[in-house]
């Protein structure tokens, strides 16, 4: 059996469709045919739903193979395929994966200093990323994580109206660790 790939590269995107059958290529006898302008023609032959798409100058596409009888619609097939290409493009913009951004802060930081990293954080959580934030304990400050623990409990506080804690805060060697996201349902 003969298997067509068809492959169409515009602007570096590239489609492969080898699921897709045209025209001669259907093989059910029986179709139920979309008209070129989405209204339904109804169950033909096959041979009938290629003479009605030559008729109108396009070709006659299988969209749906599964169907019972299989869904078959008249169009131009190469507009068909570009805005197949153009779809695929936006459902990939739009599926962005957040990803995890990480603000490391010592014991010793300024007001100042806090506020631009709050600032930063508050940037992060906008994009949609998830933010670790680290306390880091150099020296003897690690005998006081009493302090570590109110700094962070401090920037909780105050990002509390965009984040929310996904776990309390963890003490893993000289670093006290906390892992926030956005506390927005939708996010644009």
């Amino acid at each position: 059996m003969l298997s067509v790939i068809l492959i169409i590269r515009l602007k570096g995107a590239t489609i492969a469709s080898n699921s897709v059958r045209i025209n001669d290529e259907i093989r059910a006898r029986e179709l139920r045919v979309i008209g070129e302008s989405g209204e339904q023609l109804g169950v033909m032959s096959k041979f009938d739903a290629l003479g009605t798409a030559r008729d109108a100058g396009l070709d006659l596409v299988e969209i749906s193979p599964a169907a019972t009888p299989p869904v078959a619609k008249i169009v131009d097939w190469g507009k068909y395929q570009y805005q197949k290409m153009k779809e695929q493009q936006r459902n990939k913009k739009s599926a962005r994966t957040s990803e995890i951004k990480q603000m490391r802060i010592g014991l010793k930081i300024g007001s100042g200093d806090l506020d631009i990293k709050l600032r930063k954080i508050r940037k992060f959580l906008a994009d949609g990323d998830k933010v670790k934030i680290q306390v880091i304990f150099r020296g003897r400050e690690m005998a006081h994580p009493e302090i570590g623990r109110a700094l962070l409990d401090r920037i909780l506080e105050s990002l509390t109206d965009v984040a929310t804690a996904d776990q309390k805060p963890v003490m893993a060697g000289r670093n006290l660790s906390v892992m926030i996201r956005s506390n927005q349902k939708c996010q644009s």
